[in-house]
């Protein structure tokens, strides 16, 4: 079997308030790994996938990865894994920071919450104790305020935290759960679910920091892996010096940065809001990395009005930046401390806010809908920061906003403005500018999403090799590829950008040296294409069809209108059969009995 031959869960009743103990052993771990892919085959196993996301019915799944809290570089992931509200597929979102290895140090690999209880409630792990406590105090507080006041109740300022903010206890469709206060599980709304449980956080300290797993073999490995790493170019010195902002003038420079709720492919005021600009303007006060990170993106920053904070991140500039036509550092930022602190994905949160703008500014929107509040217009600093907090609060328009903007423009009479895949807002990449992340957008088990397969790897950065941005030939294969490999990092609890410098070689040395196994590469390959066809499985049977493996008619019909790709069209249709056979689905999109039966599904 390997090193590990099990792996420990609790199960946690809401409704009744009881805990279990369960392990999981035997083949299941190897087929699946943990983190995103054994906890979506637990998904899958346990729910309906046509449950209401927001009923008791629906569970919520904390899972580490297989080799998270190891010596594993960047080994400190941990996914959320529910049926997502904002887009009715499973949802699994990744976060970093020191919360996931506490949890793997607790002895508790998963935590399955079921149910929903009767008021506001926590859970407690202190070591080997473990208790489902009332949370009134802190409900209704900021991420912030509750992580303090958790720990100071907890009495051990070293224990890890992760909570909801106002916006899950609201249950806006884009809420995150947060965790060390400024990390973020983002996307498909994970943080709605848990406030729809009235679970508002989880606090956990490990009695020792030690874990069963193979840490010389595996340290021969990572020795070597690190050094790669910190030589990159990518991993070793553009995202330690400037963040993953060392991307806005580079992806704007290759005239696919998403402008305007995607109405232009190039901002003109980037170099206000880059990280390059983060650095100038003095807001950037340290570097920081999450638990055992060799690369250091993150970013502590300090306003000129001493409000203090982390980011904003690439994405996180780009929708309120650009996407809004604010050109505004300071409240761009500002804008990026209040999702952390209301827990809002941030992406959502102001591409929200942008399609709102082109629906005001059409004349869509009423200005008496806007209660005395700033218009709407694309430019307006005041905007962002006025409905992150009306949309957290669900107050006046907020409370439609709050819906993601699909469901919003669908109600103005206008869905089409919304710029979303299976109703997930698209990331800063305009689909246009670059054909294969283009296809990873429609084929995402999230719906819009850039961390499935991030194709902007090859197509404009050049790893592992330089790829032609409208170039379709090959680009299925490379996209199935990417997406599977991703499914892999996702579950063994490493970061996606060391995949900036790593390839399946070196992902399969990391899992056979750590933990006994004894995987070719094809062979853990293979897993990752069982975990994204179990994860398409489940959307299938939620009604998520393959109709929906489409983009906005925006990206089809109306050419980039600037740029260096001026004239551009996204192309997706003409390749996504191609992509469908490489699955060994049929042409329409469905998978086959003979794929289910290889993969052992």
């Amino acid at each position: 079997m390997g090193f590990i031959s099990e792996i420990d869960l609790l199960r946690v009743d809401l409704t009744n308030r009881k805990i279990k103990k369960e392990t999981i052993t035997g083949d299941k771990v190897r087929k699946y790994l943990g983190g995103r892919g054994l906890a979506s085959k637990i998904l899958y196993d346990e729910i309906d996938p046509k449950v209401d996301p927001l009923s008791p019915d629906n569970k919520l799944i904390f899972a580490t990865g297989l080799l998270t809290g190891t010596a594993a570089s960047t080994g400190g992931r941990y996914m959320v894994v529910t049926k997502g509200p904002l887009t009715g597929t499973i949802a699994s979102s990744n976060s970093g920071g020191f919360f996931g290895a506490e949890l793997k140090f607790s002895g508790n690999d998963l935590i399955i919450f079921e149910g929903k209880a009767d008021k506001p409630v926590y859970l407690s792990i202190d070591g080997d104790q473990i208790k489902i406590k009332d949370a009134n105090n802190i409900w209704g507080k900021n991420v912030n305020q509750s992580t303090d006041l958790l720990k100071e109740e907890f009495g051990n300022s070293n224990a890890k935290v992760s909570c909801i903010g106002p916006a899950g206890e609201n249950k806006v469709l884009f809420a995150s759960i947060m965790n060390d206060k400024n990390r973020a599980a983002g996307r498909t709304g994970v943080g709605a679910v848990m406030g729809s449980k009235n679970l508002k956080a989880v606090i956990v300290k490990a009695d020792q920091k030690t874990i069963d797993y193979n840490k010389d073999k595996l340290m021969e490995v990572v020795k070597k892996h690190t050094k790669r790493i910190k030589e990159n170019g990518v991993t070793g010195e553009g995202l330690p010096a400037l963040g993953t902002k060392v991307l806005d003038n580079i992806i704007n420079s290759n005239g696919l940065y998403p402008t305007r709720n995607f109405q232009e492919a190039t901002f003109k005021y980037t170099s206000e809001v880059s990280g390059e600009a983060l650095v100038e303007k003095g807001y950037l006060t340290n570097n920081t990395g999450c638990y055992g990170c060799p690369i250091r993106c993150g970013r502590e920053v300090e306003l000129p009005n001493g409000r203090k904070g982390e980011g904003p991140e690439y994405e996180t500039g780009w929708a309120f930046g650009a996407d809004c036509g604010v050109d505004d550092l300071h409240a761009v930022t500002e804008a990026n401390f209040l999702c952390n602190e209301l827990g809002l994905d941030t992406i959502t949160a102001g591409t929200t806010i942008a399609c709102a703008m082109e629906l005001y500014e059409k004349g869509y929107i009423d200005k008496d809908e806007l209660d005395n509040g700033p218009e709407l217009k694309f430019g307006s600093s005041e905007s962002i920061i006025y409905y992150t907090k009306k949309m957290a609060y669900r107050e006046g328009i907020g409370d439609e906003l709050a819906m993601g903007s699909y469901r919003f423009a669908e109600s103005k009479g206008h869905p089409e403005f919304s710029m979303t895949v299976k109703k997930q807002e698209l990331p800063a990449y305009d689909p246009r500018g670059v054909q294969g992340h283009g296809l990873q957008y429609v084929t995402s088990n999230r719906g819009g999403c850039h961390v499935r397969g991030y194709m902007i790897s090859p197509e404009i950065l050049g790893v592992p090799e330089k790829l032609e941005p409208q170039e379709l030939k090959g680009k299925p294969e490379w996209v199935k590829t990417f997406q599977d490999l991703t499914a892999i990092i996702d579950s063994i609890g490493m970061c996606l950008f060391t995949s900036f410098e790593l390839g399946l070689e070196d992902y399969n040395d990391l899992v056979n040296s750590g933990v006994g196994f004894d995987f070719s590469p094809e062979q853990l390959l293979k897993v990752g294409e069982r975990i994204y066809n179990l994860e398409r499985k489940f959307n299938l049977e939620a009604g998520i069809t393959p109709k929906e493996d489409s983009l906005p008619a925006r990206f089809t019909e109306k050419p980039i209108p600037n740029g260096p790709q001026k004239g551009n069209l996204s192309k997706y249709k003409e390749i996504l059969k191609e992509y469908y056979e490489l699955r060994g689905w049929g042409q329409d999109g469905y998978i086959t009995k003979q794929k289910l039966n290889d993969l052992g599904l």
